[in-house]
């Protein structure tokens, strides 16, 4: 199989790329938000609009991969490659919407306006801090957010490491 017919879709390669600088923008924010706004100013209206960015281009990703499914796989891929892959794939498109989720419902519990950008606001889901979905919420949202974190490495390594060590056309499916 040539590697012209083994890419993604210009689709699907559009929200991989653009919900990936999304989140490795977004994670340091989110990590070290307060050390950057020493310098910058606030961070977090902006952490908020990543984050809701990626939960709604998320979604669209997989409504769109529901009914576009991946290329075949290399045939020179590992059995255990080809079992673990998808796993992490379907990892990854839970947390792109589960930690922004989190963080929009503990964000909504918050007593300033939630917005995009500045642009327009944003309705808030109906959570209090006094109750159990805020408290998962806040715990999930680190917890979740470390795990994307982790997980997005892990990714980038096996990329990488498929594009110069293996040479077997993996990365090159997912670039333009």
């Amino acid at each position: 199989m040539s590697i012209a017919t083994a890419r993604y879709g210009s689709v699907a390669r559009a929200f991989h790329w653009a919900i990936a600088v999304a989140i490795l923008i977004n994670l340091p924010l989110g990590l070290f938000g307060d050390a950057i706004q020493q310098v910058t100013g606030p961070v977090m209206p902006t952490h908020k609009s990543i984050g809701l960015t990626v939960l709604a281009l998320s979604i669209a990703r997989l409504v769109w991969r529901l009914g576009h499914p991946a290329p075949p796989e290399p045939a020179g891929m590992g059995a255990l490659e080809r079992r673990v892959a998808p796993v992490i794939h379907w990892a990854l498109y839970a947390l792109m919407i589960l930690v922004p989720l989190t963080g929009y419902a503990m964000s909504s519990a918050g007593n300033r306006p939630l917005d995009w950008f500045g642009l327009f606001p944003v309705a808030k889901l109906p959570v209090t801090r006094d109750t159990l979905l805020y408290e998962l919420s806040h715990e999930g949202h680190e917890i979740l957010g470390l795990t994307l974190g982790a997980l997005a490495i892990g990714h980038i390594l096996a990329a990488l490491r498929h594009h110069f060590i293996l040479k077997d056309g993996v990365l090159r499916r997912m670039i333009g």
